[in-house]
């Protein structure tokens, strides 16, 4: 037996979409008309597009309507609000891409305080996974449109921030040298990794929203919750796997910058 797994067009989302796309090309397009000399690649498009792909998974595709009688495919769809989508459309951004909003991102975080900290990145990403999954808060999203709306809002707002300082192309307030980005990003993967571990060896299931419904797909309720914690913390694993790779290569990368402007110019000392 199969659950509904119709599309979910929903107006606002897919004008939002729309929107966002069509600013983003037209900024990739003026960024590389001459005399710009750091225009962005072509991979900085296709990871925006499938960036805006992601999101379209999440919030208009047929995962979208599974979640609401699958907790493995609502799993899906918060592992793309909260990581994938985030970092591939971060990762899509340079300093040229953002110059006209460069001054306005930078008066933002200054104005922001303590709100624009790493350490807050840090509570609201973990704290976002771990809340939203409290059986009552977890089942009212399933069940009411308007909270489900605001979960989502919450994992976009919270999966932004959070990679925003870790692979942002401008600065930001976390120091990218050293190991701190590691730590940065293992203690944040570690905790949600552990949430995802718990719901996988749960004795018994926790929502009796998925309770009440029929075993989809052949899958008792405890088995389904197994199947979406484990997708949450294979996730994290392996987010943070990649991320560590990608980082120990910046940091070579970053070495090497050093040290050629050092042979350049001639070390502080000198």
């Amino acid at each position: 037996m199969s659950p509904d797994a119709s599309w979910n067009l929903a107006p606002g989302v897919v004008l939002a979409l729309v929107v966002y796309a069509g600013v983003y090309v037209w900024r990739w397009h003026e960024a590389r008309r001459p005399p710009e000399p750091h225009p962005p690649s072509g991979w900085r498009l296709l990871a925006f597009a499938v960036g805006i792909a992601a999101l379209v998974a999440a919030l208009l595709s047929p995962i979208d309507e599974l979640g609401e009688h699958l907790f493995a495919m609502h799993m899906v769809q918060h592992v793309l609000l909260l990581d994938i989508a985030p970092i591939l459309v971060i990762l899509s951004f340079t300093k040229v891409l953002l110059r006209p909003a460069t001054r306005w991102v930078h008066r933002i975080e200054q104005r922001a305080g303590v709100l624009a900290s790493p350490v807050v990145a840090i509570v609201v990403y973990t704290l976002a996974m771990w809340v939203w999954h409290v059986p009552a808060l977890y089942d009212a999203a399933v069940e009411h449109s308007g909270v489900h709306v605001l979960e989502h809002i919450t994992f976009s707002l919270a999966g932004f921030l959070y990679w925003w300082h870790l692979l942002s192309p401008v600065s930001t307030r976390l120091r990218r040298d050293g190991a701190m980005p590691v730590v940065y990003m293992a203690s944040t993967k570690v905790t949600v990794g552990l949430l995802g571990i718990l719901l996988t060896f749960a004795p018994e299931p926790l929502y009796p929203v998925y309770e009440r419904q029929p075993d989809w797909w052949g899958l008792t309720p405890l088995a389904d919750q197994a199947l979406g914690g484990a997708i949450m913390a294979l996730e994290q694993a392996i987010v943070m796997g990649i991320a560590i790779a990608f980082l120990f290569v910046r940091m070579l990368e970053e070495s090497e910058k050093a040290d050629l402007r050092a042979e350049r110019y001639g070390s502080p000392d000198a």
